[in-house]
């Protein structure tokens, strides 16, 4: 079960959000691709934060009093963010997850975001590690 790593399981590709954009454009992002978060990226595709739907919606709410969202992701974005990388074992993200960390991680290899993986990914990675133990020969 060591053998679980976080590139086996990852989505490779994820939404990307710029720090310049607007939410508005960051939650149709969010919304088009059914994604509860994602890394904002540097041009250089460094990544500089995590957007999350709890964020976008603050600032949506905060906004539907006046009829005026101007918010940039650069304005809600966290910068204090948690990420993973590809050789990154499957069980330790798994154990971290049970706490009050994200939900989502991003995938950052060489300081590039290379993909994301959240309890989904690594929720189905054990599930098929589990279906093996019960198939094995007796």
């Amino acid at each position: 079960m060591d053998s679980l790593r976080v590139e086996d399981f990852m989505d490779r590709f994820p939404v990307k959000l710029s720090a310049e954009m607007t939410i508005a454009q960051a939650v149709e992002l969010l919304l088009k691709e059914h994604k509860p978060g994602a890394p904002v990226v540097a041009p250089n595709g460094h990544l500089v934060g995590f957007l999350s739907q709890q964020d976008c919606m603050g600032a949506m709410l905060k906004s539907s009093y006046y009829c005026d969202l101007t918010d940039l992701v650069k304005d809600r974005m966290r910068t204090d963010v948690l990420s993973v990388s590809p050789d990154h074992s499957i069980l330790l993200l798994a154990e971290q997850m049970l706490g009050q960390k994200p939900k989502i991680y991003p995938v950052v290899e060489h300081g590039q975001v290379i993909g994301v993986i959240d309890r989904y990914n690594v929720l189905s990675a054990i599930n098929g590690y589990m279906k093996q133990c019960y198939m094995a020969p007796a």
